[in-house]
């Protein structure tokens, strides 16, 4: 009897590990990509330029857009995407740590610089005292807006304080008393009419119709606010994402970018 069911455990374990290298084996061999983006160029950058690279490599690649910053990385984590392209290095490692998510970029992409807005006024040069801004209620967002008034001279930040995670607490002069209106990114377009000056991320500007030359200013955007492309951790060294950054690197795609997206913050294998 031992011996029997000794034959009957060995058979289900062998049969486990056949299902589990068929499954290891169909992850790597994987061909069918969902990916989730941001309406805008951040989804015309794979339509254009991503998606046809990797359907030559024999990939079907189905884009899912979303409008806000919080359901790509939650899809993302519960498998129902398998990479995405929305977010630059601060918020991904921000919004991975705090929602305790294990997820990592594998490749920088192009951004739109963030920029300020206004229907009102044509510089900063115009700021009157009291002047409503609309800014990003996203942390990181948020402290890329502060860090773009403080770099005009219309606040300064106090003493020590992270320019990565700098929020309206750290604010240690306001000398033009200017009030801050948090918003949602999506929304931050359409409040142009009911604020003096709209501080706005660069994809969800584009995507509204704006220009980036119609910016009163756009900020000097430093690497780590560059879009990055994510995926779980565990995906990261598959075939598929070794040639989505195979794709991003490449000439074609740095051709794409070029023609389709002047302005654009580029990392430096696009330049």
């Amino acid at each position: 009897m031992f011996t029997v069911r000794r034959k009957l455990l060995l058979s289900v374990l062998a049969a486990s590990l056949g299902t589990v290298a068929v499954g290891a084996h169909a992850q790597a061999d994987k061909k069918d990509l969902v990916v989730g983006v941001t309406a805008g160029s951040n989804s015309d950058q794979w339509k254009l330029g991503i998606v046809p690279l990797l359907q030559k490599k024999g990939y079907k690649v189905k884009l899912v857009e979303f409008n806000d910053y919080v359901q790509p990385n939650q899809a993302l984590a519960q498998g129902s995407l398998d990479a995405n392209f929305f977010q630059h290095r601060v918020y991904l490692q921000k919004f991975a740590a705090d929602q305790k998510l294990d997820l990592v970029e594998i490749v920088q992409g192009p951004i739109a610089p963030l920029g300020a807005y206004s229907s009102k006024r044509k510089s900063l040069n115009e700021v009157k005292d009291g002047d409503r801004f609309s800014i990003p209620n996203d942390p990181a967002n948020l402290a890329r807006a502060l860090l773009l008034l403080q770099q005009n001279k219309l606040v300064t930040m106090k003493a020590g304080v992270d320019p990565l995670r700098a929020s309206e607490k750290d604010i240690d002069s306001n000398p033009r008393k200017l009030k801050f209106v948090p918003l949602e990114a999506a929304q931050l377009p359409r409040s142009l009419g009911d604020v003096d000056y709209a501080i706005i991320t660069g994809n969800f500007a584009v995507s509204s119709g704006l220009k980036l030359t119609e910016a009163v200013v756009l900020e000097k955007t430093p690497d780590y606010y560059l879009n990055v492309v994510a995926v779980k951790r565990a995906d990261k060294d598959s075939q598929w994402a070794k040639d989505i950054t195979e794709a991003y690197k490449s000439a074609d795609f740095k051709a794409v970018v070029d023609k389709n997206f002047p302005g654009y913050a580029k990392p430096s294998f696009l330049q």
